[in-house]
């Protein structure tokens, strides 16, 4: 019988990064960036440390930085992903800047790859509707209370009704629903606050969810299976799967597509740009026009199929 191979141990995680950890409690404390977004961070500038082989921050030249992009590129990583690096390398030597740590950023004054420009995908009014639908028709598994259908119809709704995030849709407590006034305050990215409309559907959803699940009416509003806990993101997302296969549409859908067709619906149907951007939370109305560029397309097919002079013969 041969020896067993001596089994290697797994390479102990780096030592905290004193720098790393000052600056990721700015964030955190100060800034009020969400413990999502400090994960990142911290995830980000492990990997750039560790490329650099620990060199120093303050030894760090443009040329180092266009080094690690580059490696990145030659990987195979999405301008997206790059960006996102960069964006946290350059936040982080700002803030060694203001403390003194380095007279000058080597990120700054480079150039990066521009994102490639994609239209969001979005579902149709139809598909939208028969999405909103699941819940109630689709069959429950055995594990499942009966009143997580009221509850997964009301989140369906919800989401639609105000194109929500799903953090901001998980994070929303009873307190924050104004049901007189049909209007729900709504905790965005960087802790923004904004009112958004809840339709009439919706509300009439969140009630019967509420008597279906006795609810407390204080706390957050989507409890998991237990009733004992906030319903997670990833509880959302999975439910979302389910309910899209059951409905014949693609499961790689994500929630943030229901934001998606909320924007483009509205915009299909009248509403103005400035509005839509206040709904949506967009701190720049740039954010928000990319969905001009789907409506734009909704008129000129509407504009080809009524039309008796829209096409050539």
């Amino acid at each position: 019988m041969s020896e067993a191979e001596p089994t290697v141990p797994p390479a102990p995680a780096p030592p905290p990064d004193p720098r790393v950890e000052e600056f990721l409690l700015h964030l955190g404390g100060v800034k009020g960036r969400a413990a999502l977004t400090l994960r990142a961070y911290r995830d980000i500038l492990v990997a750039a440390a560790l490329f650099f082989k620990n060199k120093p921050w303050d030894r760090l030249a443009p040329a180092d930085i266009k080094s690690y992009l580059y490696d990145m590129t030659r990987r195979g990583y999405a301008r997206v992903h790059i960006r996102q690096h960069f964006s946290a390398l350059r936040s982080f030597y700002r803030y060694l800047r203001r403390e003194e740590v380095v007279d000058k950023s080597p990120v700054e004054g480079i150039q990066l790859p521009k994102l490639d420009k994609r239209l969001p995908v979005f579902l149709t009014e139809d598909q939208m509707a028969s999405l909103l639908e699941a819940p109630l028709k689709m069959p429950r598994p055995p594990q499942a209370p009966e009143w997580t259908r009221a509850r997964d119809q009301t989140l369906l709704e919800v989401t639609y009704t105000a194109g929500l995030r799903v953090s901001e849709l998980v994070g929303l407590n009873v307190e924050d629903i104004d049901f007189r006034a049909e209007m729900m305050r709504v905790k965005g990215k960087g802790s923004k606050t904004r009112l958004c409309p809840l339709g009439a559907p919706a509300i009439e959803a969140m009630q019967r969810y509420f008597v279906a699940v006795n609810h407390p009416r204080r706390g957050a509003v989507f409890l998991n299976k237990t009733r004992k806990a906030r319903l997670t993101v990833v509880a959302v997302q999975q439910q979302m799967k389910k309910y899209l296969l059951f409905c014949g549409l693609d499961a790689k859908f994500t929630p943030h597509k229901i934001r998606h067709s909320f924007a483009t619906h509205l915009l299909n149907n009248g509403a103005d740009l400035r509005s839509v951007q206040e709904m949506l939370g967009h701190a720049s109305l740039s954010t928000t026009q990319i969905y001009t560029h789907i409506s734009l397309e909704h008129l000129q097919k509407s504009y080809r199929n009524a039309h008796p002079r829209a096409t050539r013969e």
